[in-house]
């Protein structure tokens, strides 16, 4: 396990020190200084009482000293990585029998010990579920047996607090924990069930009941998944590891050896890749990453920071960036690409009385929650999309009606309230089908094209652009290109995801660089959790192996993060 030395850890806090000092007012100083000592002193402090100590030496000019893991993100990716880090363990529960009995043989082979020590290729192996991340498809079934056939069966595992498996690390967010589910609409229904969108260790029924919260429909809103989120941290223990109002503006590596460019002739573990001396003892490289940003302190002002970290984990999710149609006038004030400024717009008066609809451009769901939204308000809808709506890719056709009443209502209005040469616009909404934006006007009008060429020019309220949204990775080189399964492609969660070791999630392109959630492709909260299990268990394997070789001698004596 990583080993740290009171002087490492002090060392770690003066350059911290140093480095606020040099960039921040006095003011706001003592914010961010109070913050991290809260960090060090409460969970590093402990660990260094428990844990073995080696030798109090720090090599010459080796002031670089590391965190195990920063992790950016803190939806629902980074709470549940956090979770894992933190020491809590899945076994398989006494009585619990899983309807796979295949995978259940596997399972009590190695009843005694945790998943996350196991082999999980092993265990994945033959499964198949809605996720291309096989770890994903086994935690999945794990916590959720045959979901996907409609069964409610109860998780076959329970969880143990084991502190000795704790990893210290910091989660990293923009806002409180919860991520982007504190952004989204309040008054639609989430997509999946509420018992789909829960963590390990407490059950969303719980947190409900516990809040004495009136739970009708097994769909809930966005605002309770949010609460739930934010009080999830909070009873199991984890707020010591987050810290909010916190934005990322630099990712990169502090060293890079001559071999580091061929990702072939790195080891296994990078982190413990040592260098000779001229007196021939052995040292660690300094370590891999620096992360760089600040700290928006309650004043407004921005107090910037640097932290060094051997393992970073990305989980920022996919909804920094709102998907654009790149068309002239699409920068227009009344073009609006989020739900949130929507709703907005709404409940500020804007759009009552106004005589012309609203444009809605897209075919997915956050589009027909928008259709709903101006529909139940009384704004009248024009609504654009490029696919024909006999598409059997288009969502509603993999949605239940009895489950999705209200999307599949929107669906009926797309197929029989559509444009046609010879008809006007319907009163309450129109849809125009294999449609495409050309230009957005000043005069607040908008030029469409047919797929067969003609142009229509129609008048609108407000124009809102629902096409998808995609991760920013901005604070990365080349903003994440080189990473991607597509070398110098923008990062997508459907086209291009970040390329990982299946069973690791560690990228293939980028040694001791970990992601999880949307941005390899898992966009369910259910299927994003495997990730969290694989990085657990890559880290734990590492963390084991560092801690032999310092019982053995070989890296003792050196003062060895």
């Amino acid at each position: 396990m990583p080993v740290w030395c009171c002087r490492c850890s002090l060392a770690v806090f003066f350059h911290l020190s140093l480095l606020i000092r040099n960039y921040s007012s006095p003011e706001t100083e003592g914010q961010l200084l109070n913050s991290f000592v809260q960090y060090f002193g409460d969970s590093l402090g402990r660990k260094i009482k428990r844990m073995p100590l080696i030798e109090e030496t720090v090599l010459p000019g080796d002031s670089l000293l590391t965190l195990p893991v920063v992790i950016i993100g803190n939806g629902p990716s980074g709470i549940c990585l956090s979770y894992l880090l933190s020491g809590y363990r899945p076994y398989l529960s006494p009585e619990a029998v899983h309807p796979n009995p295949i995978l259940h043989t596997k399972l009590e082979e190695a009843r005694h010990l945790s998943i996350v020590d196991q082999d999980l290729e092993y265990l994945s192996e033959g499964l198949e579920g809605r996720s291309s991340n096989p770890v994903a498809v086994l935690f999945d079934t794990l916590l959720h047996p045959d979901a996907d056939f409609g069964y409610d069966y109860p998780p076959v595992l329970h969880w143990k607090l084991e502190q000795h498996n704790y990893i210290p690390h910091i989660v990293l967010g923009k806002g409180p924990p919860g991520g982007a589910w504190h952004s989204m609409e309040g008054s639609m229904l989430t997509i999946s069930f509420g018992d789909w969108m829960e963590l390990p260790g407490l059950t969303f029924k719980e947190w409900a009941a516990s809040k004495r919260r009136n739970i009708k429909s097994d769909r809930v809103m966005p605002e309770e998944i949010a609460c739930y989120y934010k009080h999830y941290v909070k009873v199991m223990g984890l707020q010591k590891n987050f810290r909010d109002n916190v934005y990322i503006t630099s990712v990169s590596r502090l060293y890079r050896g001559e071999d580091d460019e061929d990702r072939s002739q790195l080891s296994e573990d990078i982190s413990t890749q040592h260098l000779e001396m001229e007196d021939g003892q052995k040292s660690l490289i300094k370590r891999n990453w620096e992360v760089r940003g600040y700290q928006r302190a309650t004043d407004g002002s921005h107090v910037p920071f640097c932290l060094f970290a051997e393992n970073v984990a990305l989980a920022t999710g996919s909804f920094d960036s709102p998907g654009r149609l790149q068309v002239e006038g699409e920068d227009f004030p009344f073009v609006l690409h989020s739900m949130s400024d929507f709703g907005a717009a709404i409940s500020k008066g804007k759009l009552r009385g106004k005589a012309d609809p609203v444009l809605i451009v897209g075919a997915g769901l956050t589009a027909a929650d928008a259709v709903l939204c101006a529909y139940n308000n009384n704004i009248p809808v024009i609504h654009v999309f490029r696919r024909r709506v006999t598409d059997t890719s288009l969502i509603f056709k993999q949605l239940p009606k009895k489950l999705y009443p209200e999307y599949h209502k929107v669906y009926h209005m797309m197929c029989t309230q559509s444009h046609t040469v010879d008809s006007n616009l319907h009163s309450a909404y129109t849809s125009f089908p294999e449609h495409n934006v050309l230009s957005f006007k000043p005069e607040m009008k908008c030029v469409l094209q047919s797929a067969s060429g003609l142009k229509k020019i129609l008048k609108f309220s407000v124009a809102l652009v629902l096409i998808g949204s995609h991760p920013n990775l901005f604070f990365l080189k080349d903003q994440g290109h080189s990473i991607g399964h597509h070398s110098n492609q923008p990062i997508t969660c459907k086209g291009n995801p970040i390329e990982i070791d299946p069973y690791t999630y560690e990228c293939t392109k980028e040694a001791n660089l970990f992601a999880l959630g949307p941005l390899v492709g898992d966009n369910f909260v259910r299927f994003l959790k495997g990730g969290a299990l694989g990085i657990a268990r890559c880290l734990a394997i590492r963390q084991k192996k560092k801690h032999e070789l310092i019982e053995s001698g070989d890296g003792g004596g050196d003062g060895v993060p």
